[in-house]
């Protein structure tokens, strides 16, 4: 059944944008090429201030322009879009992104295909990469999410740094743990279903925790091969950085003690602790910043410890609303990523 036959689901493209004109611009300039006609576009300004964005906004088709007063970080920007959207679908999208002419079409056909949808990912590929004439995947998200039963996230396509070249071995769609926040398709219904994006995770993983919270209500999240999307990657934070470290480390500790069942977190919690002690004496022998990124790790651990009431609360109202038990979510999911290797 075509889109067409469907009169086109609106879909919304929401975009968090803080202080990156040059991207923002290029990403609104290749959606103009989206051959997809009932398509809006909010950009959401995390207290930039900056002037003259309203009118770099009006100038493309069905745009507009939602100011906050303070930085609220990638979830908190996306949930502000959410709020100003009515569409059937949106998408929370990164600003440093190029898009195939048909990536949305093809998400649209995928989700009027599955009733059962919270979520859908494109193929993303490396812009860096694509402009050396190369078919990469990106890091931040590649062919699809997962993540294994330490609680560790991966992706197909890519496995701890290590970046495969697209050479069609993923091109039949699939389930997956979670979608990239690059390009992540959602239906608006299950979103605001769900409560939105944790803000309290700022940025990084907080599409990991909205994916597992949406497989927990019982819906489905999928990757969508044909849809293709190329990312820049490392705009907001470079990878390696000690800020990185510590909000990849810190969202990840919040993600498991609210979304583990309790047989399953009482022994992986301990197990964790260990691992993320070894990671902190590991940075400390990766040369330059290693004593700030080894800090970074002790950080997210006493940051959890502070909020732990706030998680756990949470955690009360996500456990009693779950139907998807640890045992079916993770069936499929190896031990650990060197399992892959």
């Amino acid at each position: 059944m075509s889109v067409a036959e469907q009169n086109y689901p609106a879909v919304d493209i929401i975009i968090p944008y803080y202080k990156r004109r040059d991207m923002l611009e290029r990403c609104l300039d290749s959606l103009e090429n989206t051959l997809y006609p009932s398509m809006g576009i909010v950009v959401v300004d995390n207290g930039g201030k900056e002037a003259g964005l309203v009118f770099l906004v009006k100038r493309y088709r069905n745009a507009r322009l939602v100011r906050l007063p303070e930085n609220r970080g990638y979830a908190g920007g996306c949930n502000a879009g959410l709020k100003n959207s009515s569409a059937d679908y949106v998408v929370f999208m990164n600003d440093d992104t190029v898009h195939d002419p048909l990536w949305l079409e093809q998400l649209v056909l995928a989700a009027l295909d599955d009733e059962r949808i919270g979520a859908l990912q494109p193929k993303i590929l490396s812009l860096k990469a694509n402009g050396r004439g190369k078919k990469v995947f990106d890091y931040a998200g590649a062919a699809g999410g997962m993540i294994d039963r330490l609680g560790y996230p991966w992706c197909l396509g890519r496995t701890f740094s290590t970046l495969e070249s697209d050479r069609g071995q993923y091109n039949t769609g699939q389930d997956i743990f979670w979608a990239s926040g690059v390009a992540m398709f959602v239906k608006r219904a299950v979103v605001e279903e769900l409560g939105g994006f944790d803000e309290d995770f700022f940025m990084q993983m907080e599409e990991i925790d909205l994916s597992w919270r949406m497989k927990l209500s019982g819906y489905d999240v999928r990757s969508v091969p044909a849809s293709v999307i190329l990312h820049e990657g490392g705009a907001s934070l470079p990878v390696g950085s000690a800020e990185k470290i510590y909000f990849n480390h810190r969202n990840n500790i919040i993600m498991l003690l609210k979304n583990l069942d309790i047989s399953t977190l009482l022994w992986l919690a301990p197990l964790r602790l260990l691992l993320d002690g070894a990671a902190a004496i590991s940075y400390l022998f990766q040369g330059t910043g290693s004593i700030k990124k080894s800090a970074a790790v002790f950080r997210a651990i006493m940051y959890n410890v502070q909020q732990i009431s706030a998680t756990l609360k949470k955690r009360d109202s996500i456990q009693a609303s779950r139907v998807v038990d640890d045992r079916t979510i993770f069936h499929r999911f190896p031990i650990s990523q060197l399992s892959r290797r």
